[in-house]
């Protein structure tokens, strides 16, 4: 099972009202490494064809991060089945080495010509091995 991770740093626009990140930025951190993830591995004919669509998505808030805190994204893809996958993210805070968040998402393949879901062709359950 590939990990694929990056760091990122807390900034002034990810903060909210009580001083911490918002929890909507973790949901978008979870979305874009997962973005990120597929990216640096399809193929430009792959990403031509195929698209990923959000089925469902549990999110799991473990601590706290502030302004300036390195955070480490984590993601991998441990079950490939049929037409979806199911994706793990953490954020760790790189400095602490304690879990900020914990995600698990499934994800399903579609077809960008017919819009719908289809079979995951081997090439693509490959990316995340």
């Amino acid at each position: 099972m590939h990990v694929f991770q990056k760091t990122i740093t807390v900034s002034e626009d990810d903060i909210d009202d009580l001083n911490h990140v918002n929890n909507v930025r973790y949901v978008q951190w979870v979305q874009d490494i997962a973005k990120d993830h597929w990216s640096a591995y399809a193929t430009k004919n792959i990403t031509k064809k195929y698209s990923w669509f959000l089925v469902n998505h549990f999110i799991e808030y473990k601590n706290q991060a502030l302004l300036g805190d390195k955070l480490l994204l984590k993601t991998y893809v441990p079950l490939v089945e049929g037409v979806s996958t199911t994706r793990h993210v953490e954020i760790v805070n790189e400095t602490t080495k304690k879990l900020i968040v914990k995600s698990k998402a499934k994800w399903c393949l579609i077809d960008n010509n017919t819009l719908r879901p289809t079979r995951i062709i081997p090439e693509i359950a490959e990316l995340f091995n």
